[in-house]
Parts: structure tokens; sequence; C-alpha cells
């Protein structure tokens, strides 16, 4: 059974899964569709059509705008936002209001395990591999490989992140948890032998 706050503004046409728990004055719009075991903090929009997938934890004053895709277990931290329009006007050239039919949604992809730090800001079109980590008040305008941590305005690799969430060692060792990661593409991917992490890599 999920626990949805008396002051949540759940639409009717969103669905919610088993065991979420969404608290005091969050916004989920229409055609949202949240999984099992989703936690969603005070104040947060969720706006019409975003997937969030299971397990996921978005904290208070997030915004997830239209577009956006959480994968399992992704963590979204206070006041981030996660944009979808490249070319923002509130007008057209010819002065009108712009409607839904004069923009293009550009969306966003968050895959497993990552996350995005307290203030950050993820612009449209960027995707955020699998288990990296987007430092407090990045703001993030290109793709970021598995495992990275990225930081800065605009934000740049600085190192790379364990499945644990530690920064890694130059040698690619935590020395929280002792997995251990080899170059994989762009990203990192756990060794072979590391300890066990379950699906993290």
């Amino acid at each position: 059974m999920s626990l949805i706050h008396p002051t949540a503004d759940v639409d009717p046409r969103a669905s919610i899964g088993e065991g979420c728990r969404i608290w005091h004055h969050a916004h989920i719009r229409e055609d949202a569709v949240l999984g099992p075991e989703c936690i969603v903090g005070k104040g947060v929009y969720i706006d019409a059509g975003v997937r969030v997938g299971a397990r996921c934890k978005i904290q208070n004053y997030a915004c997830l705008f239209r577009g956006t895709t959480l994968e399992d277990g992704v963590f979204v931290g206070p006041g981030a936002l996660l944009a979808n329009d490249r070319y923002p006007r509130a007008v057209n050239p010819d002065g009108s209001l712009k409607r839904d039919s004069d923009w293009e949604v550009v969306p966003v992809l968050v895959r497993f395990g990552a996350s995005v730090g307290v203030g950050a800001v993820v612009l449209p079109g960027v995707t955020i591999g699998r288990w990296a980590l987007v430092a407090a008040g990045a703001v993030v305008a290109r793709d970021v490989p598995d495992h990275a941590l990225v930081a800065g305005v605009p934000a740049r690799p600085v190192g790379w992140a364990c499945a644990c969430g530690r920064v890694l060692a130059a040698d690619l060792r935590c020395a929280a948890c002792g997995r251990v990661y080899e170059r994989c593409g762009d990203g990192l991917a756990m060794r072979s032998g590391s300890p066990s992490s379950g699906s993290a890599s």
C-alpha cells in the first residue's frame, strides 16, 4: 500500500507503484508513472508523462519536467531541476503565447543507480550514466558516463564514483567497500572478482 499525504496533489491519471511514499505538497501530473517503493519529498513537482523507476528517491522541491525518465534506484537531491526545453520562450516571434504545439520536448534520461546532487540542473537532451554522481550545484550540459563524478558550471568530470557512493582512488578501487573498477568505453565497469554489488554495473 502507498502513502500519499493529504496535501499532495496526485492526478487520478497518474500511476503510483506499490509502497510509494508521497509527502507534503508534492504535485504529480497526469500520465506520470512511479514504480514501486519510491519516495517523493515535500514540494516535489513531477510533470505530465514523466517516468520514474522503482526505489527512486526524489527529495524536497526537486522538479522533473516532461520528458524525464529515471531508471530504477535513482536519487534526485533537494531543489534539483531536470529541464526539457532547449529554446525557452514564453511567446512566439509574433508575440502570441506559446502552446504545447509550439515547442519540442527534449528528454532527459537518468540511468540505474545514478545520483543528482542538491540544487543541480540537468539540461535538456542529457543522459546521466549508471551509478554516476552529479555534484551539488552542477549544471550538466553533456552526457555523463557510467560511474563518472561531475561538478561545476558547466559540469566537468572530476573523478569516479563507486556504486556505494564514495569517490574512487586513482587505481579505481573503493577504500570503503573494496569494489574495483576498470575502464569500459567512456565510463567504468566493475572488475571481475570484485565484491558483489548485485546489478550494480
